[in-house]
């Protein structure tokens, strides 16, 4: 006999089932409650490789499934950091820090104990090579093993924000050097052992990861004996199966903060932070219609910043200044084109001899993303500039700009972007280097000044002077008229109140470290 519940939760279980299965996976699981946290992700993951690590659930697993040295704490507790997989680790002088790994670290499939083998082998592994991540290691020099457990890791200058920046995750996720070069030194989709508070369990693809607590893993345990992580890219989906108990936690679209606040489900807590995950507009001076700055520039004087932060953001966000959080010591006060002027971008457009200009704008489909788009496509017919959508789903998204799907990166015209942030602003400032071109600077900004003033960054040590190199840096992004910055994104997100989150500085979540409350 079916047991029918009258409360507001008890009903979405029913018509949320009925109206989230329009947009879910088919085969979507509506999973059971009890020692298991269930969470979701918006895509699947493509690589578990740290050399490879490209989106929000190639990151999370290997945060559950791998050892790092060190780990961050919950963004809105400001990043603190605390020893991990290190038992003892800390600065010996400006430029070394020691280490001594955790009593106890297997891998996994027989690979025997952790050491700092593996902790030289991942760390310089990722320094030379042509990963995305490389940037975290680029003052590293070596790591010296000292014994069966201690190390000492050598920079080559001094560089405070190593131990945030390269340690906690992605390139700092410590995998076995044995494994590894047992198939051949790399990895995508199966990690050939793993040591974490958590083991890669079952995959069901663009479905459903499940992980299970590690009985070997010698750190703290984890509150939750399994991890559920429900892969669901439509937001809208996803806040509707949440209502109806599909799953424990979700990221929400910022667009849902006021109707979710005037009906809280029952026994459901949101989350309403700043987060660091910046957004941004590129315009592409490779793409011939681009080649002359006054027609970049003519889109950033025609762009209203004003519409985007209400029509997208229902007025949650600031315009940015640039790609430092607005919270943070060392952001830019204002922009250089503070305010739209309709009038100067027909004249810029009329001084370059161009009319008729249509160009095509690559936008990732989430709603977030698509109302920027359609706003921007407003503003931009205003000023006689065509702008065609081009919806664009998350895999095939991120070979717009890759030299190594074709040439197609050569031409592209407009994209909106964003990126998870960074606790440094070495770490937002890094992807627009001119080695960037044709991985993530969409933009062809190439500008020597720029990675100059870069390389300074990473090791000056003056507050005061930090702030004006990263400002003069946001200066040449903006005066090259390839970049309209847009806004760092609120990070909404809802859960069940007897669950207590921890959300990492990139916005992903860190089920480790989720208890109960």
């Amino acid at each position: 006999m079916t047991q029918w519940r009258t409360d507001r939760r008890g009903f979405l279980q029913t018509a949320g089932i009925a109206l989230a299965s329009l947009t879910l996976p088919a085969k979507f699981a509506w999973a059971a409650e009890g020692d298991t946290l269930r969470i979701r992700a918006g895509a699947d993951f493509q690589c578990l490789d740290p050399k490879g690590i490209i989106g929000e659930l190639d990151e999370i697993i290997p945060r559950c499934t791998q050892v790092a040295l060190v780990r961050l704490g919950d963004m809105r507790d400001g990043n603190k950091w605390q020893p991990w997989g290190a038992e003892k680790i800390d600065w010996i002088d400006p430029t070394k820090i020691g280490f001594t790994l955790r009593e106890g670290l297997q891998w996994s499939n027989g690979f025997g104990p952790v050491t700092p083998e593996d902790v030289k082998f991942s760390f310089e592994r990722i320094a030379g090579s042509d990963s995305a991540w490389a940037y975290q290691f680029e003052k590293l020099d070596h790591v010296e093993v000292i014994d069966a457990r201690s190390g000492i890791i050598h920079l080559k200058e001094a560089f405070a924000p190593f131990m945030v920046i390269a340690l906690p995750y992605y390139g700092g996720n410590i995998i076995c050097k044995a494994a590894t070069e047992k198939v051949g030194g790399s990895y995508t989709t199966e990690a050939p052992a793993e040591c974490g508070p958590y083991r890669f369990f079952a995959w069901e693809q663009n479905q459903k990861v499940t992980l299970t607590a590690n009985p070997d893993w010698t750190g703290p345990k984890p509150a939750f004996s399994t991890v559920e992580i429900y892969i669901v890219s439509d937001d809208q989906a996803a806040q509707l199966a949440y209502e109806a108990d599909a799953f424990d936690f979700t990221k929400l679209a910022v667009s849902a903060t006021a109707q979710i606040k005037s009906a809280m489900p029952e026994g459901a807590t949101l989350i309403q932070a700043q987060s660091a995950r910046y957004a941004w507009l590129t315009i592409n001076m490779n793409a011939e219609p681009l080649k002359d700055i006054r027609v970049r520039q003519a889109i950033q004087y025609a762009y209203d910043g004003d519409a985007v932060l209400l029509g997208a953001y229902d007025g949650l966000a600031t315009r940015s200044t640039g790609v430092v959080p607005p919270t943070s010591p060392f952001a830019r006060a204002t922009n250089l084109i503070q305010t739209r002027d309709v009038e100067k971008a027909k004249a810029l457009l009329a001084e370059a001899g161009v009319s008729d200009l249509t160009l095509k704008l690559v936008a990732l489909t989430d709603s977030t993303t698509q109302a920027i788009a359609q706003i921007f496509q407003a503003n931009m017919a205003e000023a006689g500039i065509t702008i065609e959508i081009q919806p664009t789903e998350d895999a095939a998204y991120w070979s717009e700009g890759d030299k190594t799907a074709g040439e197609g990166y050569k031409s592209l015209e407009l994209a909106l972007m964003n990126f998870a942030g960074g606790i440094d602003p070495t770490e937002n400032l890094v992807w627009f280097r001119p080695d960037q071109i044709g991985i993530y600077n969409w933009s062809f900004f190439d500008s020597p000044e720029f990675e100059a003033l870069y390389q300074q960054g990473l090791t000056e040590q003056d507050e005061a002077k930090r702030k004006a190199i990263f400002n003069k840096m946001e200066d040449l992004m903006e005066a090259s008229g390839c970049f309209i910055f847009i806004c760092f994104e609120p990070y909404i997100a809802i859960h069940d109140s007897n669950i207590k989150p921890v959300i990492m500085a990139d916005g992903h979540p860190d089920p480790v470290m989720f208890t109960k409350a």
